[in-house]
């Protein structure tokens, strides 16, 4: 594996994504959705990550990664879910993390991951979460600007699974 790539942003970013092949296991925390899969992170930043799936997740659920470089697991949010190719095979799954920081052992990650709050936690969440998690909600989701369209400014990369 070559060095990881930092994207360029079009927009203003929170903080900068970066491209990576880290095996996961997702569970569902939604008792009413139960699922467990591995998936596969292709991109991740201080606040989320996107992740590959065999099968489309509703917004909002709850979910735990678990298995993260280190052992860790973090909870998040599924904040988008969209196809991958035309086949349904795979979805991509854009998470918003409720602990945000580098969980995924990022060994130098970008500057401005380091401006991110460490201090949020599951327990202290709250309005201020919510709120971010609701400014994040609000952009619609056919803007081809958006994610995950300008995932991979290099036009090179390709989000197909090969066989």
């Amino acid at each position: 594996m070559g060095p990881m790539e930092v994207l360029t942003p079009k927009a203003t970013r929170r903080s900068s994504r970066i491209r990576v092949e880290i095996p996961v296991v997702v569970t569902s925390l939604d008792r009413a959705r139960p699922f467990t899969e591995e998936c596969m992170v292709m991109i991740v930043s201080a606040q989320g990550c996107g992740f590959r799936c065999s099968r489309s997740v509703q917004l909002e659920t709850p979910v735990i990664l678990s298995n993260l470089p280190g052992g860790g697991s973090v909870t998040a949010r599924v904040a988008n879910c969209l196809p991958l190719g035309n086949d349904g095979k795979y979805f991509l799954i854009g998470a918003s993390l409720y602990t945000h920081g580098n969980v995924w052992g990022i060994s130098d990650p970008p500057a401005d991951w380091g401006e991110v709050a460490p201090s949020v936690t599951p327990n202290t969440m709250g309005k201020a979460a919510a709120a971010s998690a609701q400014a994040a909600e609000s952009k619609p989701a056919a803007n081809r600007q958006g994610w995950p369209y300008n995932l991979f400014s290099s036009g090179n990369s390709t989000l197909t699974h090969k066989k």
